[in-house]
């Protein structure tokens, strides 16, 4: 490795080293440096072998992450991922870290924190579960968690 390389992977390991990344997160800051391809399969080679990512650990982080703090569902979080270029077996191992319990109980607190001024039951039901379905929950699972089911 020449030193300019050497100096570009120690910078792209504090990159790592800062937040949980994502191999396509890597490819992208390392391509914003212009490099070239042989160049960036090395280095994300070699942050691999030194465990600076790893695609499952980064996919139960962003899983939990996204859920806890962002407040999203599963269906959000699987395309998410999906788009970040993520295996889709490590996004199953991911989605599979989530606490149903927790899941259900963040489910109960955005239904709880959106106010639907609607007079008739039914249609404010259905802007809850359309509001719900766009931070990715499960419809089946709203109209549960909506008529008290679980």
């Amino acid at each position: 490795m020449s030193p300019r390389q050497s100096h570009i992977l120690e910078e792209i390991k504090r990159y790592c080293a800062y937040s949980e990344r994502c191999v396509q997160d890597v490819k992208n800051k390392l391509k914003s440096w212009r490099l070239e391809e042989h160049v960036i399969a090395d280095i994300i080679g070699e942050l691999e072998k030194e465990n600076f990512i790893n695609e499952e650990r980064y996919a139960k982080l962003y899983a939990v992450g996204k859920l806890r703090n962002n407040k999203w569902g599963i269906n959000k979080i699987i395309y998410n991922l999906q788009q970040k270029g993520i295996p889709e077996l490590y996004i199953q191992i991911g989605i599979s870290s989530i606490d149903n319990d927790e899941y259900i109980n963040v489910l109960k607190s955005v239904l709880n924190s959106k106010k639907i001024d609607e007079k008739d039951e039914w249609k404010k039901n259905n802007k809850l579960v359309n509001y719900a379905a766009q931070k990715g929950f499960q419809p089946e699972l709203v109209w549960k968690v909506i008529k008290g089911e679980i």
